[in-house]
């Protein structure tokens, strides 16, 4: 690692990937500032390339502004896909890596052209979409560089996944073996917060705030406030619903886990039965307070319920690796009933805003993935470092990073997202990118959570930025 295998000022493998990191991060930050020009018509604030002098009647200096950025960025992301691509040609990197690089760079300077073209002579001079279209691909080819290059750099090409995991060293004691509060006050509190953890509370937050953002999209700043509660509310008795019978489908399995050990039912603190019945009152209030919106909202919510309880939880996360990928329509749904609630139909902006949970589950998940493996693999859970290993989870963390990082353009295009969004997605984007390129080489619990929590801040930082622009606008 510490030996120079490229060019100065580059070095070592360790600097090169953090170039083709930063790399990445600007042609992405070239997109989002592109995308922004577009949905602005900033572009027409110049009529000559590469300076850019105003018409005769500029739009507004803001768009000037916009305009110059994009140029500028160009010129500095330009200077960034050249020097990696010459990195990795002089230097030690794969043949696959130097050939993508190359390609990156060689459409980078066609990309350049086109939108030359576009700025001179106007947008309908080339195909639609070109641009765009060579900047994702720009984006793609330098994104699955740094993925291949981190696998070289840090993995272990002998490694598997794991065969026969060890037990847990200590039984964790039932309920009956426990010593319960003799107060009546105390155990209906103990019960009581049973319940409560059957519902899974940590997911609310994160799924109400799909679902808000949803809601935002469809209706801007006319959004009523008996909507938002109707459909919150009913989010939080169907996420409830939906924990509830996670806890009960899976209370064997848990007992194995030493995360999940002493959950409710796995220590027999809750009857079976009681948390059925629990969980049928919970699905039936979510559905009577989606009613009181629109049957489409109530019907995602139910599909919704059964999807995570029957086919995620059954289904998918004992029987394939795939279980976390497939397994992201349920966080994705949200997103579709905050956009039904509101126009009573699923469309475009909804679909695109689901699609960013969708693509962002297993970068998330999967960070959980490594540092839950050896609990995971006693669970007899399929997961993706217990099956193929962690050195192919760490380099998916990065495919769906980037394949994330796409959908949150395509969700700029459809709507009217505007500076903040665009700012919040770059700065959220770049510090998720970077903890799972540290992961790469610390490949610490410590690290695994590190990206995990940058995962959850990314996504949160996002949604609150969708909900303001939308809102305030």
């Amino acid at each position: 690692m510490a030996t120079e295998s490229f060019p100065r000022p580059v070095g070592t493998r360790r600097r090169f990937s953090a170039l083709l990191a930063a790399t990445a991060l600007g042609v992405y930050l070239l997109l989002i500032v592109g995308a922004t020009t577009s949905l602005t018509n900033a572009a027409a604030s110049c009529s000559t390339w590469p300076t850019c002098h105003a018409p005769v009647d500029p739009l507004s200096q803001t768009e000037l502004a916009i305009a110059w950025t994009h140029r500028l960025a160009a010129v500095v992301v330009g200077l960034l896909v050249a020097g990696t691509a010459v990195a990795a040609v002089f230097g030690d990197a794969s043949s696959r890596v130097r050939t993508t690089l190359t390609v990156a760079a060689l459409l980078y300077v066609v990309q350049v052209g086109v939108g030359a073209v576009t700025a001179t002579i106007g947008p309908a001079a080339i195909v639609p979409g070109l641009h765009l279209g060579l900047g994702l691909v720009i984006f793609s080819a330098v994104v699955l560089a740094l993925a291949w290059d981190l696998e070289i750099a840090t993995g272990s090409e002998d490694e598997d996944g794991i065969d026969s995991p060890e037990p847990l060293e200590e039984s964790i004691p039932t309920a009956s073996e426990r010593t319960l509060p003799s107060s009546r006050l105390a155990r209906a509190r103990l019960t009581a917060f049973a319940y409560f953890q059957m519902m899974k509370p940590r997911l609310m937050w994160l799924l109400c705030l799909v679902a808000a953002a949803g809601m935002a999209l469809a209706a801007g700043p006319g959004l009523e406030t008996d909507t938002i509660v109707a459909t919150l509310g009913g989010g939080v008795l169907a996420i409830g619903a939906s924990g509830t019978f996670n806890h009960v489908l899976e209370r064997d399995v848990d007992q194995k886990m030493s995360r999940t050990a002493e959950r409710p039912l796995a220590v027999d603190l809750i009857p079976v039965r009681n948390a059925l019945a629990f969980g049928l009152a919970l699905t039936g209030l979510s559905l009577a307070a989606f009613l009181t919106i629109n049957r489409l909202a109530a019907a995602l919510g139910l599909a919704a319920i059964l999807f995570y309880s029957v086919v995620y939880t059954l289904l998918l996360k004992p029987n394939t690796v795939q279980n976390t990928v497939i397994g992201g329509a349920a966080g994705a749904l949200p997103a579709l009933i905050g956009w039904a609630a509101v126009t009573n139909e699923i469309g475009w902006p909804g679909l695109a805003l689901a699609a960013v949970i969708f693509l962002w589950t297993p970068a998330h998940f999967y960070n959980l993935a490594l540092a839950y493996k050896d609990d995971y693999a006693r669970g007899g859970f399929p997961m993706m470092p217990v099956v193929r290993g962690e050195t192919e989870t760490r380099k998916q963390i990065i495919y769906y990073i980037a394949a994330t990082l796409v959908s949150t353009i395509a969700l700029a295009w459809i709507t009217d997202l505007g500076a903040l969004y665009a700012g919040t997605v770059v700065v959220f984007g770049g510090l998720f990118l970077w903890a799972a390129v540290r992961l790469h080489f610390e490949q610490t619990e410590a690290a695994a959570f590190r990206s995990f929590h940058a995962s959850n801040a990314f996504l949160g930082a996002v949604l609150v930025a969708i909900l303001v622009d939308a809102l305030a606008f």
